[in-house]
């Protein structure tokens, strides 16, 4: 049975390869996302290719930053192509939040927060100027871009718990990062596992090459259901 929670991250080339990855695991998950790579390899027909393979709720992830009215403009072109939800940077402030909320509404579209890239850690941060510790950052950010009316944020599992606590029940929690053992990571810092990542408030997880690269595509497919029906102290 399709669980909402599970989303598929079709990192992919082409897409051919994402439609196959929709065909074999539309069973399991309830929404598909499509990545920077793919929709600039096929372009926004990507999005009705993955419809009609079968994904029923699609998650554009383009993580979109620059002036209020670029941002709305880009969002006012994707509407026609039956997004769900979309990614903005939060760090674009308040006026481009608002611009990005009234244009996405328009076409019903969810927007998700991207407060602070879980490829980062707080070294990595620093470089880039921003003297903070990431939770606080993150807080920070999610705070504001929840007062702006945004419906949800895209965080690592490590801020679920307390965006969670400090949010309510009702701001919908993105969680990537989500790997079936603790020990792998990729090229990701801030990383957790399903059970841990539900038990934190997530309230839906991104798993990419957990599933895409499973040497054993059902094997891994049954791990991750059976992970997320267990509680975290079990793995």
């Amino acid at each position: 049975m399709t669980d909402p929670r599970l989303c598929l991250a079709l990192d992919v080339p082409g897409a051919d390869e994402a439609e196959g990855w929709v065909h074999r695991t539309a069973h399991v998950f309830g929404t598909f996302k499509i990545g920077l790579q793919l929709f600039c390899a096929e372009g926004p027909s990507i999005v009705k290719r993955v419809r009609a393979a079968g994904a029923t709720r699609i998650f554009l992830d383009l993580k979109l930053h620059d002036i209020p009215n670029t941002v709305a403009g880009a969002i006012k072109s994707l509407g026609r192509w039956g997004i769900d939800d979309l990614t903005v940077h939060v760090s674009g402030g308040p006026a481009m939040l608002d611009a990005a909320l009234e244009a996405a509404r328009k076409h019903a579209i969810a927007l998700l927060g991207v407060t602070v890239l879980t490829s980062l850690d707080r070294a990595a941060l620093a470089r880039t100027g921003v003297e903070r510790d990431i939770g606080p950052l993150v807080a920070e950010r999610a705070r504001m871009a929840v007062e702006r009316g945004v419906p949800g944020l895209v965080c690592s599992a490590q801020e679920a718990a307390s965006l969670r606590r400090a949010l309510g029940p009702d701001i919908e929690l993105v969680t990537p990062g989500i790997r079936l053992t603790a020990s792998e990571h990729g090229d990701q810092k801030r990383v957790t596992t399903p059970a841990r990542a539900l038990a934190d408030g997530a309230s839906r997880l991104v798993i990419g090459r957990a599933i895409t690269a499973a040497a054993d595509l059902d094997g891994a497919l049954e791990a991750l259901r059976a992970a997320c029906r267990r509680g975290p102290s079990d793995g």
